[in-house]
């Protein structure tokens, strides 16, 4: 049963046995003689951490064709600096789930009903993959990794506060984002720089973990009490969304940050507090959120408009929405209808309900299968629970030597998880804004594999 749990999880997969046997690999460093006289190629690690910090600064305020040209630089100087590298790439078993992602999703465009829209979609899937490979890589300087947290969390905190800002001034609704029927139709819900509540929410969630973390690994009452602002603006600005899935998320994103939290500390806790101090603050959120549920009638009204089924009509819409979707995966159960939005804006009015268009299958989890199929599906929950798993595997080195560092891992991975439970009922995760930053969060947890070797694998 341990063997095949580490196996499935690639714990002990030795890479270096398959990089010195693999052509392929032979590649990398095939240009390091060229490198060695490169003037430009002396700060490669500032040009990389430089290309990293233009996608995040960029992400909230500048069109989705720029945030495309910059993946593609990022792209080019990846391979340069693989091509040329002078020491390890940098491989995980991370990066090998990565690779037989980007696998599937390349053989579903081959058996696609519309390759050449399939193709587009690949192209930008492809793009996003090298940035999360050049944001591994680069970041594995401890000063590199908080300098690019650092530019994320400054930038966010500008898309807060204007967030904020449109709460008390108000703003103008830009879509029918609530329920014309309910007593909330007038609501303002905010924006910010991205045009959309839920694609706010879900930008700001990876703020929140981050923002939380930098309370501890900041140094200075200065940056403390900045970190700590941070934390409450972003709060306020996501709950001034409306967005009942960035709600969820957020739940999810508190509950894994406390239970990683606990992990962290548990050796330094007394054995009452060991047992108890969970239970004791989990009830505690309980009783919070029962109380503002109970007392503040907006976030009441539309936390019981997730329950009421059909009767709310963005629920009834998404229902509906996955109902088609879901006659699309049988269909094309195993490898799908091929990648991107453009082939399934095609092939979704075949099998939508009357009167209910969609740009999307409304579930992160839902368009994967009618994208790549259910093999893609497996293979991407695949490699979230080895990511997941290698990042408390290095979480719990981090720990056994007191790095604070191990802080930003528990905000990554508590990113991640409120992600994919927002995910699960909207797919804004595939916009842009929200996709990179994704990848952003997965490179902080594989960039700091470096810091393990067989005999600190050894703790585990």
């Amino acid at each position: 049963m341990n063997v095949a749990f580490t196996r499935y999880f690639l714990l002990n997969l030795h890479l270096s046995q398959w990089q010195n046997g693999s052509y392929f690999y032979r590649l990398v460093g095939i240009l390091r003689s060229w490198r060695e006289g490169s003037f430009l190629l002396q700060f490669s690690e500032a040009i990389g951490a430089l290309l990293i910090s233009l996608v995040v600064v960029s992400g909230p305020f500048v069109s989705t064709s720029l945030i495309g040209v910059l993946l593609l630089a990022c792209s080019g100087y990846w391979g340069i600096i693989t091509l040329s590298a002078e020491q390890n790439s940098g491989l995980t078993p991370i990066h090998l789930l990565v690779l037989l992602y980007w696998a599937i999703s390349t053989v579903a465009v081959g058996f696609s009903p519309l390759p050449q829209d399939a193709f587009s979609g690949w192209v930008i899937f492809t793009l996003y993959l090298l940035f999360f490979a050049l944001a591994a890589r680069i970041m594995r300087s401890p000063r590199i990794l908080n300098w690019v947290i650092t530019i994320f969390l400054l930038v966010s905190l500008v898309v807060s506060s204007y967030g904020v800002r449109q709460e008390f001034f108000g703003v103008e609704q830009l879509a029918t984002w609530n329920d014309p029927t309910s007593v909330l139709a007038k609501d303002t819900r905010v924006y910010s720089y991205l045009g959309n509540p839920n694609l706010l929410a879900g930008y700001l969630l990876a703020a929140v973990a981050l923002s939380v973390a930098a309370v501890v690994v900041w140094r200075g009452w200065f940056c403390k009490a900045l970190a700590l602002t941070m934390v409450i603006i972003n709060i306020s600005c996501l709950y001034f969304t409306d967005s009942r899935g960035g709600w969820i998320g957020l739940l999810a994103l508190i509950i894994t940050f406390l239970l990683l939290l606990r992990f962290w500390f548990h050796n330094y806790l007394p054995r009452f507090w060991q047992l108890w101090l969970l239970p004791l603050i989990f009830v505690s959120l309980a009783g919070f959120l029962f109380a503002g549920i109970l007392l503040v009638e907006p976030l009441r009204l539309r936390v019981l408009s997730i329950f009421a089924g059909r009767e709310d009509s963005s629920n009834n819409f998404r229902m509906n929405v996955w109902l088609a979707a879901l006659d699309m995966v049988g269909d094309r159960p195993l490898i799908g209808i091929g990648p991107g939005h453009e082939v399934f804006n095609k092939i979704y009015p075949l099998y939508m309900r009357p009167n209910y268009t969609a740009l999307s299958a409304y579930s992160i989890f839902l368009e994967t299968a009618v994208e790549i199929g259910l093999i893609g599906l497996s293979a991407f929950l695949w490699l979230i629970i080895v990511t997941f798993s290698q990042g408390i595997r290095i979480l719990g080195y981090f720990r056994f030597t007191g790095n604070n560092q191990g802080f930003w891992l528990i905000a990554a991975i508590a990113a991640m998880v409120g992600m994919l439970a927002h995910g699960f009922v909207d797919t804004v995760w595939f916009r842009p804004q929200i996709n990179t930053i994704w990848w952003l969060m997965m490179a902080i947890i594989a960039s700091q594999y470096y810091c393990l070797n067989r005999e600190e694998n050894s703790i585990y």
